[in-house]
């Protein structure tokens, strides 16, 4: 409890700066071009999952809890991409580079909460192969309609909580001196080392943070695929061992774009370059929004069957009305 204390201590005044800098790339000329990249991406990021959310709300057949988790993730995605391009766009695009405090403080809320839940969202669907392939005969019931509702509504109570309590405590931190920070959008561990009183909480949360909402899920899905390749090597017929482990790819696809480069940025820490921390942190960012309902459309072939069935009843319907 000491810990805290000094975090929300009565009697305590704050120097709340009325707005951050955000520095983007140090010394890169004709950056803008990146950032019209960035666009572009985040067009195809909107289309892509608007129309994976509408093919699974008017399809009645992808209304089983696997496409419950899957619905999420296109929400997640589209509200990510939706909080963070046009800010980071408007920042780098129309020299705004002078954030407001409090929407500096919103603008991180956004971000990290959607970051956050797309790894969560991993777990959810990661959950769903376990159990499909691990134990097939109780699919129908290990994974209902309400499991899979109980466990996202967690993962969102979890990281909303998780997320205000982060951007809470750095309410408590004064700034003297530099505003400036060193990243493209209002990054939590830049912005709780420029404070020039305590932050040793900030710091503790930046550490338990990652662990809870990155490490831990990665384990989880790791351990769940070792598993998986383990009953898989057990399946005598080859042709069925394929025909299982064809139902992960989209999964694994989705967890590799996600996780490899935040690892790389991780791993790396200090000796990653600033600009070349910028462009690894902004692509996964913006990247995985992007493929996800790609992937899913390419590798998944409910959804490809319900694209059609779709695209037949809408001519269809055309042929009738003329």
């Amino acid at each position: 409890m000491e810990l805290f204390k000094s975090a929300f201590g009565k009697n305590v005044s704050f120097v709340h700066p009325p707005y951050f800098i955000i520095s983007g790339f140090i010394g890169l000329p004709n950056m803008k071009y990146y950032y019209v990249f960035l666009l572009f991406v985040f067009i195809i990021s909107v289309l892509g999952n608007t129309a994976v959310m509408i093919v699974i709300y008017l399809d009645h057949n992808l209304r089983t809890p696997k496409y419950v988790a899957v619905f999420n993730l296109a929400f997640v995605d589209l509200l990510g991409s939706c909080a963070l391009v046009p800010k980071v766009l408007d920042i780098f695009l129309f020299n705004h580079y002078y954030v407001a405090y409090n929407d500096c403080l919103t603008f991180l809320f956004f971000c990290y909460t959607c970051l956050s839940m797309q790894a969560l969202n991993l777990v959810a669907l990661c959950y769903d192969r376990l159990i499909a392939i691990m134990f097939p005969l109780h699919y129908q019931v290990k994974v209902t309609h309400k499991i899979m509702f109980s466990l996202i509504a967690s993962f969102w109570l979890f990281t909303l909580l998780a997320v205000l309590i982060a951007v809470g405590l750095l309410t408590r931190l004064s700034f003297c001196k530099s505003v400036v920070i060193n990243s493209y959008f209002c990054d939590h561990g830049q912005m709780y080392e420029l404070a020039c009183n305590d932050n040793f909480p900030n710091i503790i949360i930046g550490f338990l943070l990652p662990f809870l909402i990155l490490w831990l899920p990665m384990a989880f899905i790791l351990s769940s695929y070792i598993c998986i390749g383990y009953a898989l090597v057990k399946v005598a017929v080859a042709k069925e061992r394929l025909k299982a482990l064809k139902t992960c790819t989209a999964h694994l696809s989705l967890v590799g774009i996600y996780f490899i480069p935040i690892l790389i940025t991780f791993t790396l820490g200090p000796e990653i370059h600033p600009n070349a921390r910028i462009i690894n942190l902004s692509l996964t960012s913006v990247f995985p929004p992007m493929l996800n309902p790609i992937i899913y459309v390419l590798y998944t072939q409910e959804m490809r069957l319900s694209i059609k069935r779709l695209l037949k009843f809408t001519r269809q319907a055309k042929v009738m009305t003329m």
